[in-house]
């Protein structure tokens, strides 16, 4: 019977974020405006470091990179979230919702491990200045960036496969606004203990290595910079890495608070809500975190405005 009800099951309807229909409008004005934002600061950024020839340099590459993938995940998530608000039928068929899982599993495991290597990218630029060049050649940080791709490439089929050779027989209906990992395995009425084993193993595998990368990355950091004997200087250098600090302290938190607990723990309408942090939030403050923050990005922006003004 259950392998019946498996097959039968050609499509899903999202809960979405709210059912309150006061709230419906303004949530959907807020979070469009958020992905807007979002798209336009990642794509100015990916613009502005390609025409700018000073940003040419691995750290800028590797952000011209992370904002791909934040053009990624949230352009995975926010089409459909923004549906929920507006549509009479929240539905999704099958074949798109695991696509949609794949791809947010894809993009969420390349920024984990971006980070990681952004922060070895600094790491080397602090502690190894004369030999950074040779060690973060043009070569080494496409091989760097091709590695995170196999990695998400990895995870995102194991988390699509395990979760979709469930079976959903009790219900199709889904407590989030978008395909992800928890919701379904609340959903099957399979057992999930293996899969759920699985799952929070390789969760717990590639965020735990990629953040240990960060963390010994900037412990090494710590110690070149306490040896500056400037204040100026020290503060100079770590000024380099704040804002990427800033991106590992939200994006981390926010992974830990939904992936890294068993299923049993998971609360639908907290995740609801930690969801929209990562999806919408950190994608659009991202750009605006690496630019504010960040006087070469400013000088060249203020160059590429000039040069559109005078030219």
């Amino acid at each position: 019977m259950a392998e019946r009800n498996h097959t039968t099951v050609t499509e899903f309807i999202f809960v979405g974020f709210t059912d309150h229909p006061d709230l419906q409008i303004p949530l959907f004005m807020l979070f469009l405006v958020m992905y807007v934002v979002s798209l336009m600061g990642n794509l100015g950024m990916i613009a502005l470091i390609m025409v700018e020839p000073r940003l040419h340099t691995p750290m800028y590459f590797f952000l011209s990179q992370m904002s791909i993938v934040d053009i990624g995940y949230s352009t995975a998530i926010a089409p459909r979230l923004l549906m929920t608000f507006v549509a009479e039928t929240r539905t999704i068929p099958l074949t798109e919702c695991a696509a949609q899982l794949f791809f947010v599993c894809f993009f969420v495991t390349n920024e984990c491990c971006l980070l990681a290597v952004i922060a070895y990218d600094r790491f080397k630029a602090i502690c190894n200045p004369l030999l950074y060049r040779a060690i973060m050649s043009k070569r080494h940080c496409v091989l760097f960036v091709a590695g995170t791709y196999v990695c998400g490439s990895v995870n995102s089929i194991v988390q699509t496969l395990f979760i979709f050779s469930l079976s959903f027989c009790s219900s199709n209906v889904v407590n989030h606004f978008f395909c992800d990992v928890p919701p379904m395995l609340k959903l099957s009425c399979s057992d999930t203990h293996v899969t759920d084993l699985v799952l929070f193993t390789f969760s717990t595998v590639i965020v735990t290595t990629t953040f240990l990368g960060v963390l010994i990355s900037y412990i090494c950091i710590l110690v070149a910079i306490l040896r500056i004997r400037s204040a100026k200087g020290r503060r100079k250098t770590f000024s380099t890495c704040a804002s990427h600090l800033t991106v590992i302290a939200m994006f981390y938190g926010t992974l830990i608070c939904i992936y890294l607990r068993p299923s049993s723990s998971y609360l639908m309408d907290e995740d609801k809500v930690t969801s929209v942090f990562y999806a919408l939030v950190i994608p659009m403050l991202n750009p605006l975190i690496y630019s504010l923050r960040n006087k070469e990005v400013n000088d060249a922006f203020k160059r590429m405005i000039h040069r559109k003004i005078f030219s």
